[in-house]
Formats: C-alpha cells, sequence, structure tokens
C-alpha cells in the first residue's frame, strides 16, 4: 500500500511527464506542418508538366482598356468572381519577395517540360503581347508576328533568364534558322514601371548586345501579365520561359528555368516536327492551287 506521503511525490512527477509528452508532440506535429507548407511552397523537385498552357479565346491585338477591365470588375458576376479569387491568391501565396526566394530551390524551375508535343486539339492559345521592336522602335504584336509560322517564343526579365533562354533554344537556332517558316522571338519583359524605364534608358546599348539580325523579333514590353501569367505557367519572373507555338498561334511545348540536356533536345524534336507539318500542308495546298488552276485553262481551252 503507497503511504500518503509518497502519492504525493509520485503524481506530481505524473503530471509533469504528461506535460512534457504533449509539448513534445506539439512540437512534432508544428515542425512537420511547417516543412510540409515549406515542400508546398517550394517543392524540391519540379514535375513534369501536367496541364495545357494558354488561354481559351483565340487572341487578338485589340487589347482591352482599363476603363473597360473596370466596368467589366463592377457589373458582370463572373468577372466579379475572378478578380476576387485572383486578389485572394496574389495575397495569400506570393510575398514581395516570393520569385526570389523560388530561385534559392532548382532554380526557380516549377515544372518540367514535356517530351513530346502537346495535341493540337488539347492545346491553347498563347495570349497577344505587344511590345516595341529593337529595329525602329515600332509597336508590334505576338499575335501577327505568329500567325503562319512554327515560333520559339521566349520571355526574359534578367541577365540570368537570357542565359537561360539561349541555352534552351541553341540547338533549334542551330537546325532551323535557315527555314523560311521558322522564327525565335524574344520578349524582354519588365512589368515593373521602373525597370521598364531603366531598359528604355539603356536601349542604344541593348540594341548594341543583340544581333542586328535579331532586332526585328526582339520587343521590349511592359504589358500586365497579371490575368495571363498563371494560364501560361509564368510563374516566376526572374527566370525565362521558352514557347513552341504552331501557326495557329497554340501552344505546343514549353519550358522553363534552366534546361536539361533533354528538355533542350525536346524543343529541337518538337520543332522539328512541326515544321515539316507546315511543310507538308503548305504543299497540299499549292498541288490544290495547280490542279485548279490547270482546270479552269483546260475548260478555257474547250470553250474557246
Amino acid at each position: 500500500m503507497i503511504s500518503s506521503q509518497c502519492r504525493r511525490r509520485v503524481v506530481p512527477l505524473v503530471h509533469s511527464s504528461r506535460r512534457y509528452v504533449s509539448k513534445v508532440q506539439a512540437d512534432t506535429t508544428t515542425k512537420k506542418e511547417t516543412e510540409k507548407g515549406k515542400e508546398k511552397a517550394f517543392p524540391y523537385e519540379p514535375e513534369p508538366l501536367s496541364r495545357p498552357l494558354g488561354v481559351l479565346d483565340k487572341p487578338s491585338v485589340q487589347h482591352q482598356t482599363k476603363l473597360e477591365r473596370l466596368k467589366q470588375v463592377l457589373t458582370d458576376d463572373t468577372a466579379i468572381a475572378e478578380q476576387r479569387k485572383h486578389l485572394v491568391k496574389e495575397a495569400v501565396t506570393k510575398g514581395y519577395f516570393h520569385d526570389l526566394n523560388a530561385t534559392r530551390w532548382n532554380g526557380g524551375k516549377t515544372w518540367i517540360a514535356p517530351k513530346v508535343l502537346i495535341r493540337e486539339d488539347r492545346s491553347l492559345y498563347f495570349p497577344d503581347i505587344a511590345g516595341k521592336s529593337l529595329l525602329h522602335g515600332n509597336p508590334r504584336h505576338t499575335t501577327s508576328m505568329c500567325i503562319g509560322h512554327i515560333t520559339i517564343l521566349c520571355i526574359l526579365s534578367t541577365k540570368i533568364s537570357e542565359i537561360q533562354i539561349d541555352a534552351f533554344t541553341k540547338s533549334s537556332m542551330a537546325r532551323f534558322s535557315w527555314h523560311p517558316l521558322f522564327q525565335r522571338i524574344q520578349i524582354n519583359l519588365q512589368e515593373n514601371i521602373l525597370k521598364s524605364l531603366l531598359v528604355s534608358l539603356f536601349l542604344a546599348s541593348l540594341r548594341r548586345a543583340i544581333p542586328v539580325d535579331q532586332h526585328a523579333t526582339y520587343l521590349i514590353s511592359s504589358q500586365n501579365m497579371e490575368y495571363q501569367s498563371e494560364a501560361i505557367g509564368l510563374e516566376n519572373n526572374r527566370v525565362g520561359y521558352v514557347y513552341l507555338i504552331d501557326e495557329n498561334l497554340r501552344i505546343r511545348w514549353a519550358g522553363c528555368a534552366d534546361p536539361t540536356a533533354d528538355e533542350a533536345k525536346a524543343l529541337e524534336v518538337c520543332t522539328g516536327i512541326l515544321l515539316k507539318r507546315l511543310d507538308n500542308k503548305n504543299n497540299q495546298i499549292e498541288e490544290q492551287a495547280r490542279k485548279a488552276q490547270a482546270e479552269l485553262e483546260a475548260k478555257a481551252k474547250g470553250s474557246g
């Protein structure tokens, strides 16, 4: 039988032990939740691209004005819901240094490029981006530039992103730059007003740094991509993005950040496939046109 004196000594020890175990369990749970949150925000290993990138509507060179957008947000229920969803997501997931911090994890790479083309029936459109070319400073639109061509379109905003897109496109440019239906478009996208102003001030040095034969397809843009960035996978403005766009303005392949050897090779192979298909399509159209012309000439001779 335990004496009352002994009982008084044991009970505090039991309670103290329980408190210690509870504290350890709580600390372990909190640590797991913190690590889980970190992994969710900055995954250690980027996953393969799991969806087609792009927008549903075919792009147009006519952009919605700020007044039209404001009117839509104030009166259209669907637009109001989209705006609310966008603001909540930005407030919860994107801090001021989010993109910079994300580059510490796999160099800012958020997904792995596909090994094959995105199927045409599942592909989506690349939105129109307006900018001024280095050639004469004239305004140009990606929609009018890309239609009818196979285009490797690159978005860059920093020196590291410039290095990344060059690594992505080097082999493709070496192989297809001669082709009349192939082009590479580079967009120096500076959504920040101050950065955009700095780029404008150093325009002369930028022209000297970029080869003259690339001036016509090098655009400087300050377009706000706030509402299209998620659709095209533009998740980090510190790294480079590469899109393979077909003659109908659809995104058929995409890559981001530092390319692997397999990704650069996949871009080259997919570009070759699209060019071959477009050549075959144009040859068929020309053949049909020749046959139609021959039939018309035969009818004209017969009636004569």
